[in-house]
This record gives C-alpha cells, structure tokens and sequence, in this order.
C-alpha cells in the first residue's frame, strides 16, 4: 500500500471526510495543505476541520501562525515536509489533503527555495516601489531576468519584488533558480486522488450551502473577534475569501447579505482555478461524485483505487 496519499480538489468537494475516513483505515495521520487554516482563530471561514470531524485523527498544520504573519510556501514546506517524513517513519500513512495547489505540488516535489535572509534588501526595494512605482522595478528586472519580467503582471508587485530579491541575494536570477528546481526529482511518490463532481451545478450548490452554514454557527462573530485582538482588516490572512468581504460590510460597505452573496460568487471562481491548477497534473486520478451519490461511495471508489494500485 502506498504510504503517502494526496487528495487534492476544490472547496467544499470533501476532502476531510475522505482524508479521515482513509486514515482510520489505513493507520494514517493527515497534513493540511491549506494556505488559511495555518492561521489560529481563523476557523469557521477557513473551514478548518471540527474536533468532532477529525475523529481522533491526528491533524497536522493546522493553528501553526497568527492571523497578522504573512505564510508563504516555503514555509509551509519547511514546517510540513518533517511532519510528513516523521509520520513515515513511525510506519503510518501520510495523506495530505487540501485544495492549495501550490502548496501541495512544492511540498511533494521537496521544492528547494531560494534563500530569504534578513538582509533588508527587501525593505530596499518595498521603498523603491513605493517611491519610484512598480514599471521602474519591472525595467530593473526585465534587465536582469527577461523571462521573469515577461511571466509576471506589473500588479504583482509580491513576485517582481522576490525575483529582484533573489538575484541581489544570491546573484542567480528566479527563473534560473526554478530551472534547477524543476530538474531535481519529486521528494515523495503519492498516490494522488481528485474529488470533483459530475456535474458542476452540484458543487456550486454544497459551496453556497457551505457558506450559509458559516454563517449560522457564527463566522460573524469570529471575524469581529479577530479585528478586537487588533488583527489589521488589510493583512494577508483577513484578505482572504470569506473575511474580507464581511471585514467590508461590517465597516459599512454594504449589507451582510450582499457580502454573503459575494463570498458565494468568488468561492465558485475560485473553486475553478483550484480544478484547471490541478487538472494539470496527470497523475491525479479524479473520483467524481454522481448525482445522488454520498460520501460512502466515494470512499468505495477510492479503496478500489488503493487496492490497484498496491497490486
């Protein structure tokens, strides 16, 4: 049996369920691979995995930064990736379960980032942006990395400001740094499985029922709790889907129920861009939920899976 499972999916496909009822029968632990639910007390929006629907499954990378940290990739990478090696060694099945793309692919293909160091190089050129504006900083980095520079939108100012920052820290532009990155080998061989739906109405339907039910057992509330503890309305966390749109309407731009309405239609998109991310990865092999059918049988299909496979 492979000891490392991937389910990957948009939201609201049932990717907990899945991941905890192959852990109780495999002798697995889950790893979240969720670029929102590493954030503590953000948990109703994020729809962070309850105690009752773990089921005494250990649950890794879950509440490990403030909602006022920034979280990136590498650092999910860095804190899951000896997590995953340390359940492998206790002889257990590894399944990391989530709908972050990026994060799952970097963590499996053990992605060496470039370094980050606290040089203030970074701060350098936040204040050259703002001073001179992003097409200064665009015309620097077409100098030095013109694929980097044709890859990236003026607006992304995050990435062009990393590009720039990696070729001052280390002298080697991102794109030849990816290059080298993409050669090396995965670090894990998963047997990856994709939870989608036959038709898309249905998961359209589970993710605006998804939404109402956040906010009948109290996503309000906790989203006013965190800006009480001085969590700021513009960082990372709080511009996710689900809380800045009622961060807005709570600071009189618009009602709830528009705000509600809003959280629907960007999660449907989303839910999108999470299937083509995954969609390009061929070895995903996709359980797709008919019409009328329930959690069980998609927990059949994917035994069948797991059984071929091992054969």
């Amino acid at each position: 049996m492979n000891n490392i499972i991937c389910i990957a999916g948009p939201t609201a496909s049932g990717k907990t369920a899945l991941a905890v009822e192959l852990a109780k029968e495999l002798n697995g632990e889950v790893v979240s691979c969720d670029s929102m639910q590493v954030y503590r007390r953000m948990d109703i929006g994020t729809a962070k995995p309850t105690a009752e629907e773990m089921q005494g499954i250990p649950h890794h990378m879950l509440d490990v930064a403030e909602p006022d940290e920034d979280f990136s990739v590498s650092r999910y990478c860095e804190m899951a990736s000896p997590i995953v090696d340390d359940i492998l060694a206790r002889g257990k099945t590894a399944i990391i379960a989530g709908g972050t793309g990026l994060y799952m692919d970097s963590l499996i293909k053990g992605n060496n980032f470039a370094p980050c160091p606290a040089t203030g190089r970074r701060e350098e050129l936040e204040e050259k942006a703002d001073r001179e504006g992003m097409e200064a900083l665009m015309d620097w980095l077409r100098e030095i990395d013109p694929e980097a520079a044709a890859r990236l939108h003026l607006s992304d100012r995050k990435r062009i400001i990393r590009a720039l920052e990696v070729y001052l820290e280390t002298g080697e532009t991102i794109t030849a740094h990816n290059l080298k990155t993409q050669a090396i080998p995965p670090k894990y061989s998963p047997l990856w499985l994709g939870l989608d739906f036959a038709e898309r109405a249905e998961l359209y339907r589970r993710i605006d029922l998804r939404v109402e039910i956040m906010l009948e057992t109290g996503l309000i509330d906790e989203i006013k709790a965190l800006l009480a503890e001085g969590v700021p309305p513009h960082c990372t966390a709080m511009q996710a889907i689900g809380y800045k749109e009622f961060v807005s309407a709570l600071a009189g731009n618009g009602t709830i129920a528009e705000a509600a309405a809003l959280v629907q239609q960007s999660s449907r998109r989303y839910a999108k861009r999470q299937l083509t991310w995954f969609r390009r990865n061929k070895s995903i092999n996709w359980l797709l939920r008919n019409t009328g059918e329930d959690a069980d049988e998609i927990l059949t299909k994917a035994r069948r899976l797991l059984i071929a496979n091992d054969n």
